[in-house]
Order: structure tokens, then sequence, then C-alpha cells
């Protein structure tokens, strides 16, 4: 969405250090200041993007920009629209101050799946079966982000006993071992086996006949996941990307 949305932008207002825009503490709900509707940013929009749909509008951090919440062949994302209606910016809006990028939180806040409707009876647990807050990850076996953060998930774990993993196979077709390293650990439901396999260890061919690991490829497709590792937190956010222990903790108790 991000690429198509850059590409897409003729004209683009770059913000630096030191600009005149001045920065509020928390973006102002604009539902009810009438500024910019929805069919006018859809208008203004429509210029770039053809298929444009708009959905919620604020003020975002930023001062001077309305931060407009926008659909585009079936994929969301967020675009700014400067309050003279001429100016558009697609990119992330960075806080320096507290080391956020504020764009991603929202574009992560927008995104958000029910978790309720993503199968975890095919899931290795990772952490204890009774833990409050459960993270879903799609993993790959052949993937060594998915390695490095499976270490990291292992951290969380000893650290608290209120989070645990449920760990659902997603090989890519980029790893031409990947499918069928992914099939046999579904069909032992092993742990180990996958941990075997971040190990560089070889793994037996499946033992069994299931397509779950279609079923898991054609889940993630539908969700816009294209790469590994991928965490869904327990408040539906999704989350791509290795990241360590502590900002894992962090985004679990996120509300």
């Amino acid at each position: 969405m991000r690429r198509i949305l850059v590409a897409a932008v003729a004209t683009v207002v770059i913000l630096t250090a030191g600009s005149s825009f001045g920065f509020s503490a928390k973006g102002q709900d604009c539902s009810k200041c009438h500024a910019l509707k929805k069919d006018e940013a859809a208008n203004i929009l429509k210029e770039i993007i053809p298929s444009v749909r708009v959905g919620g509008i604020r003020i975002s951090p930023v001062k001077s920009l309305w931060e407009v919440d926008v659909e585009s062949n079936g994929k969301k994302g967020i675009i700014y629209i400067d309050f003279s209606k001429r100016f558009v910016f697609s990119g992330s809006l960075i806080d320096v101050k507290e080391k956020k990028n504020v764009t991603q939180d929202r574009y992560e806040d927008i995104n958000r799946v029910d978790v309720a409707k993503i199968p975890v009876k095919d899931a290795l647990l990772l952490g204890s079966a009774a833990a409050k807050k459960k993270v879903i990850v799609f993993t790959d076996p052949d993937c060594p982000f998915c390695a490095k953060l499976h270490s990291e998930l292992k951290k969380v774990v000893a650290e608290r006993k209120d989070i645990a993993f449920l760990i659902k196979m997603f090989p890519l077709p980029i790893h031409k071992d990947a499918f069928d390293k992914a099939k046999a650990i579904v069909c032992e439901k092993s742990l180990r086996m996958l941990e075997d396999a971040f190990e560089k260890k070889a793994i037996p061919k499946p033992k069994c006949k299931t397509d779950i690991v279609d079923q898991n490829i054609e889940l993630a497709k539908k969700h816009g996941f294209n790469g590994t590792p991928v965490l869904i937190m327990p408040n539906g956010r999704v989350v791509a990307g290795y990241r360590d222990a502590a900002a894992i903790k962090e985004m679990v108790d996120r509300k």
C-alpha cells in the first residue's frame, strides 16, 4: 500500500526538524470540526488514487495537517492533507523526542484483525496454556529473522508467565524446503522440531496428510501478510518483522 500511495502522489510536502509546523501533544478528533469532510478528501485524493475510499479524518499530531485513513484495492493506509487542501503527504511521521513512528502506530491501529477468526488448533504453544495474553505468530522454519525472533519469544515467556505464543506455520515460496518442513512440524505438532529447523538441523519428511499449511498460506494472503515473521497481538494489532523481547512485551501490554 505504501509503495502504491507514494508512487501515486504528485505533490509532496516534506516536514523537517525546525519547520514552522507546531506539534500538539495528541492528535485531535476532527469528527466535529467539518473542516475536511470525507467526500471532499476523497475528491482531492482521487486525482492521484482513483480507487480511494476515505475512512476516518482527524487532525494529525503535526498541526496544519489532517490525518486521513484511506483504502485502495482492499489495502488500508494513511495519507496526510494540509489545511490548504493543496498538498498531500504520503510517508511516515516520526516523533523524534519519543522515538516513535506515529504513522506506523496508526497504520497498525486501522489494520487490526479479529483474533477470534484466526484458527489456532494447529498452532504450536510456546509458554503456558493458562497465560491470559496470547500472541499469534506466523513463522517460516527457514526464515533467519523468524529464528532470531523465536529466541526473543523464549525470553518473553521466561520473564512473563501471563504471555504465551501460538505459532502457525507460514512457509514462504522463496524457501524451497520450507513447505515440507512446515508440514512435518504440523504433523508432529512439535515445537522442538521447529527449533531444530531454526538451528539448521535436518527435519524428517512429513508423516501425515494435512492441508493445514495450505490453509495458513491462504489465511496469510487474505490478511495481506507477504513476509515472515508476523505477530498478531491480543488486541488485533499486526506487527511485521523482528522485535526484541522488550518491544514485544510493550506491544502486548498496549491497549
